[in-house]
């Protein structure tokens, strides 16, 4: 499945391919509608990536963002996979999009805050080679584990 990086066509894809999963085990908070009401504004332009995964007729079917950190390195922010699409793979190949382009930009390390209710994207995280951390400053109420990779 190519894997694109976002231009404004993907907006809505964006936005609600992110409310699904977040709706399904969470509520949306503040910091969830900031970015996903304008990606281009808050990820993007002050240096991060939004990446997109289309199926073979272009409709987007998963996505992932980079948020630049003070310290150079980037946050992975929102990343989800369609219903449809899990089990295919597609995660490991947005999370692989992420720590190349990161690598590619010279950061230092990648950054996740996630829950310890989603048991698959752990798993992954892990296998890709993320470690835990102690307990970060967060905006989300619903984060409860802090990985990071170095790079």
């Amino acid at each position: 499945m190519p894997i694109v990086d976002f231009e404004p066509r993907h907006a809505q894809a964006w936005r609600t391919l992110n409310e699904a999963w977040i709706s399904r085990h969470f509520a949306i908070e503040p910091a969830d509608a900031e970015v996903l009401g304008d990606p281009a504004g808050k990820v993007i332009a002050p240096g991060g990536h939004i990446f997109m995964a289309e199926d073979a007729t272009g409709e987007a079917i998963g996505c992932v963002g980079l948020k630049a950190m003070p310290d150079g390195g980037f946050e992975v922010i929102k990343m989800t996979v369609s219903e449809a699409a899990r089990g295919t793979g597609l995660g490991r190949e947005l999370m692989q999009a992420c720590i190349d382009r990161a690598r590619a930009l010279g950061a230092r390390r990648l950054y996740l805050e996630t829950n310890s209710a989603l048991g698959p994207a752990l798993g992954l995280y892990r296998a890709m080679g993320f470690v835990d951390l102690p307990r970060q400053e967060t905006p989300y109420a619903r984060c409860d584990v802090w990985m990071a990779l170095a790079l």
